[in-house]
């Protein structure tokens, strides 16, 4: 079963070729993450199949082409959060959070006791709920990633796309993100984030790594195969192993 699957010919920006040659499914109900090095493409291919970066090709969500989606469906079908978002900081963090709600009900309707109750069940899972009163632009980094989270957690979609999540987020609430992923994936949701952290994209369902804006490998975080790509594409100064049950990847 395929959440999503992207065919992009050619991606271009000012000129240049960003991402290319991309046949990439994203399988239903699990957690995919995206890595590679600094310029791969990541970012931009994980605009792309939001809909959020025209290229030459075509993005399927469902079987069905994402620009035939009516704008609220797809909204209700396909949360996103990206990186270093503005824009909302007068706004308090529940407020921005209630904007997750948004495609959920008639254009400038108030919000109802179910968008109130999923805003406030996504900032207890991501632990930003005391603080729903404060400006997020007088929260810090981590607390403000926390509530942008929440935002997202609170579209309440199947399928969810996150441009580098753990920015600013310490080990523990790092730990924390990757508990909700794992609640969401066991309620059967999908969710597809690029990330730096590669000793925690190891611990994804499936991983993409890209290379010179196309793809490198696909394939299962414990498979061999994926172990040698990215030693290939990180170079010999990546070392993977089993430590406790789970691989790592480690500096040389």
């Amino acid at each position: 079963m395929t959440a999503l699957h992207a065919r992009i010919r050619h991606l271009r920006v000012d000129g240049r070729d960003l991402v290319h040659d991309i046949d990439l499914r994203l399988p239903r109900g699990r957690w995919t993450a995206i890595v590679g090095p600094n310029g791969a493409g990541k970012s931009t291919l994980l605009r792309a199949m939001a809909g959020l970066q025209p290229f030459e090709g075509e993005v399927l969500l469902d079987g069905r082409p994402l620009a035939q989606w009516p704008s609220r469906e797809r909204a209700r079908h396909l949360a996103w959060m990206g990186q270093q978002e503005t824009g909302a900081d007068d706004l308090t963090a529940l407020d921005v959070v209630l904007l997750g709600r948004l495609p959920h009900r008639p254009w400038l309707a108030p919000p109802t006791a179910a968008d109130r109750a999923a805003a406030h069940a996504a900032m207890q899972a991501t632990q930003s709920w005391e603080w729903r009163d404060r400006r997020l632009g007088s929260l810090s980094g981590g607390e403000r990633q926390r509530v942008l989270l929440a935002r997202t957690l609170a579209v309440d979609a199947p399928l969810t796309l996150m441009d580098e999540p753990l920015a600013h987020l310490d080990p523990p609430h790092q730990a924390d993100w990757m508990a909700v992923v794992r609640q969401r994936v066991s309620a059967g949701h999908s969710v597809v984030s690029v990330l730096h952290e590669l000793h925690l994209a190891l611990q994804a369902d499936h991983l993409v790594l890209m290379a010179h804006g196309t793809l490198a490998h696909t394939g299962a975080p414990a498979d061999p195969d994926t172990h040698a790509a990215l030693q290939l594409v990180f170079g010999p100064r990546l070392h993977i192993a089993q430590i406790d049950g789970r691989w790592v990847a480690l500096p040389l």
